[in-house]
């Protein structure tokens, strides 16, 4: 079943990257309505390696700031929550689990380079699907790279051993905000072509 005009206005054609936010907090059960959408995306061989930090804490926002480049330091401070979008390096200790018709684990655990590829790729993945689940349920999100990876793992992961993929600043619009000008985009002659 097609997604009417307006549900794609609001997850494509009128979503923008948000700095600013609404001083209204997010609840908890919001993040976790929030993943049980997000986890329903597909990844390869459901591997799922995506792992979420939702930093929302005045002292979470002080352990992160340093890891921040310049320009990233304002919109964070200013969104209610920041995500990381982090991976586990070792997914595939779950994919008995996650993927019980085949044995699937040594395809990874034997092979370390494959295993990072696909943690990177598949959680990137899983991130883009947490954007369309916050925006389908009414958040406004802001992705951001422009931090030091090592030092946002030492400071947030070193026990867990998750690795940092990319931030997502997390809220709710504020109401009758003019957003700004979509940027341009590639036309389909630029970035596509059939063969």
């Amino acid at each position: 079943m097609a997604l009417d005009d307006a549900a794609l206005d609001a997850l494509f054609r009128n979503a923008r990257t948000h700095s600013v936010f609404s001083a209204e907090p997010v609840a908890d059960d919001a993040l976790k309505a929030l993943y049980e959408l997000t986890k329903m995306g597909p990844t390869s061989a459901n591997s799922s390696p995506a792992r979420f930090l939702f930093i929302r804490t005045p002292e979470g926002k002080a352990l992160l700031r340093p890891c921040l480049s310049g320009g990233n330091i304002e919109p964070v401070a200013a969104a209610p929550v920041t995500v990381v979008v982090a991976f586990d390096p070792q997914f595939y200790l779950k994919l008995p689990e996650l993927y019980p018709g085949q044995d699937v684990k040594p395809w990874f655990s034997g092979n370390p380079d494959l295993a990072e590829e696909t943690a990177m790729r598949n959680s990137s993945l899983q991130g883009a699907y947490f954007m369309l689940a916050a925006r389908a349920m009414g958040f406004a999100t802001g992705a951001m790279s422009g931090f030091d990876r090592a030092k946002l793992d030492r400071a947030f992961f070193i026990q867990k051993g998750w690795r940092s993929n990319f931030l997502i600043n997390l809220g709710y619009p504020v109401p009758g905000e003019e957003l700004p000008p979509r940027l341009p985009r590639l036309g389909f002659e630029e970035a596509a072509e059939f063969a």
